[in-house]
């Protein structure tokens, strides 16, 4: 009885909360279930606005995910091993159109300012929950612009400590490519931004914002790709489809780490889906997220699409 007892108060006064472990499914699609059972909720281990910081992991980790994804979705495998490791976890749904289920589950579809928008109310939210000052950010393609544009431009570089980049767009997907298709529109009368307004179908207007050379674009990263003061870790695949070329994600800088999974990883066909689905993707996120205890990462075969 007296050992429980210490044990206990050791455990609060660490500021720890709790949990049991949560099965992990290295695969991108693992929490399509969740959503089909629970259309708009979390997913166990997330959003449990009770959670206290350990002092081992005091900074919350809130997912960004990306184009026509969720907090459920996007995040099947990640919640899971990261609340396993302790983490404070949150995921929001962002950018979804005023439909009706199943296709209000497929956010990032709004502007991304607005997006961005919404993400500072939830940062704002996850701080004053948790009392934490800052919160690490960990997001998959399109969410890593809507953080970059919360953090740059929505004051959010002061409540941001680490930011990690799965698959992100830095300077917008296809880039240079997309002037070819801007030089043939110019030719036959179409302007730039007309022709960049076709790419969204009239319904993904954040598709359109986020290609390479887009007036969004321009104006995000005229001042520089990232913000100072905040850590920044860049993980890509060579095979990545979306945010194409690949290393339109490994911008360097003083305070970027970027790292490629195929490095020292020939079985590693992970491409932008299942990149997000990884077991490899998520020990280097482990790592960024607490670069003071490096752990081994593992190299195995990866699949693509799933992971």
């Amino acid at each position: 009885m007296l050992v429980m007892v210490v044990l206990a108060a050791l455990w609060t006064a660490a500021g720890g909360t709790a949990r049991a472990e949560l099965p992990v499914d290295y695969n991108l699609f693992a929490g399509i279930p969740h959503e089909l059972a629970n259309p708009g909720g979390s997913l166990p281990g997330s959003n449990d606005w009770s959670c206290k910081p350990s002092a081992a992991h005091p900074n919350p980790v809130v997912l960004v995910h990306g184009t026509a994804a969720s907090a459920q979705t996007n995040w099947g495998a990640f919640v899971p091993v990261l609340a396993n490791e302790g983490y404070c976890v949150f995921a929001l749904n962002y950018g979804a159109l005023d439909v009706p289920w199943p296709l209000s589950a497929m956010g990032g579809m709004r502007p991304m300012d607005e997006s961005a928008g919404e993400l500072a109310a939830f940062v704002d939210r996850v701080r004053g929950a948790t009392g934490a000052a800052r919160v690490d950010l960990v997001s998959h393609s399109q969410g890593s612009v809507v953080g970059n544009y919360f953090v740059k431009r929505l004051d959010g570089a002061g409540k941001v400590d680490k930011f990690v980049s799965i698959g992100g767009p830095w300077l917008g997907p296809w880039g240079d490519q997309m002037e070819l298709w801007r030089g043939i529109g110019r030719q036959l009368g179409v302007e730039p931004d007309v022709l960049d307004s076709m790419v969204s179908a009239g319904v993904c207007v954040a598709c359109s914002q986020l290609v390479g050379g887009s007036e969004f674009m321009r104006e995000l990263n005229a001042d520089g790709v990232y913000a100072p003061g905040v850590a920044y870790t860049n993980i890509a695949t060579v095979y990545d489809e979306i945010a194409y070329p690949y290393t339109s994600g490994l911008v360097a800088a003083p305070n970027a780490v970027n790292i490629v999974v195929q490095d020292g990883c020939p079985t590693d066909f992970s491409e932008h889906l299942a990149i997000a689905g990884s077991p490899r993707t998520a020990g280097f996120v482990l790592n960024a997220l607490d670069p003071a205890h490096q752990r081994p990462v593992v190299c195995e075969f990866i699949p693509p699409v799933t992971g």
